[in-house]
């Protein structure tokens, strides 16, 4: 704390307050933008396939949901449904993606039949988290008052009647 005091005591003697204040705020400014800028490009389609795990496994499965092609045209993202919305959830889930980058390190699912051995564990982490959740990536677009159960299959019915 003396070396924190003393550090701050030489700043002021070479600066003036509104200097150091102002030098601050900018630094701020400028981390606080370039934050959220990695924030928004890690929630794109891109960054998520610009690996080959997702891009050669999950992405090409994605493609034939009725999240990627519908009579609508809207398409539900990646971080739509794997990345909280409200700002505390997103960053815990971005800190948590970290283990993800390990894993990517590592070499853990690198191979088709590698991402095959793992995959039960990975989906059920995302089940998981939906019903720790609520399913709430889910009904920031779906609303359950508004859903057509019998227009649904039967394992989709049976999770929304709940």
């Amino acid at each position: 704390m003396k070396k924190l005091l003393g550090s701050l005591k030489k700043l002021l003697a070479i600066f003036s307050p509104i200097t150091l204040l102002t030098g601050g705020i900018f630094a701020g400014i400028i981390l606080w933008g370039g934050f959220n800028t990695a924030m928004e490009v890690t929630n794109t389609m891109e960054f998520c396939i610009s690996c080959h795990e997702m891009r050669d496994n999950v992405y090409e499965e994605y493609k034939e949901t009725i999240h990627y092609k519908n009579p609508s045209g809207v398409q539900a993202t990646c971080a739509d449904c794997h990345v909280p919305r409200p700002w505390v959830y997103k960053v815990i889930r971005k800190i948590q993606a970290s283990n993800e980058l390990y894993h990517k390190a590592l070499g853990t699912i690198d191979t088709k039949e590698k991402f095959d051995q793992h995959r039960w564990k990975m989906a059920k982490r995302v089940w998981d988290t939906m019903k720790s959740t609520d399913s709430r990536e889910c009904r920031n677009c779906h609303a359950l008052g508004t859903m057509d159960l019998s227009g649904q299959d039967r394992t989709a019915r049976k999770r929304h009647a709940r």
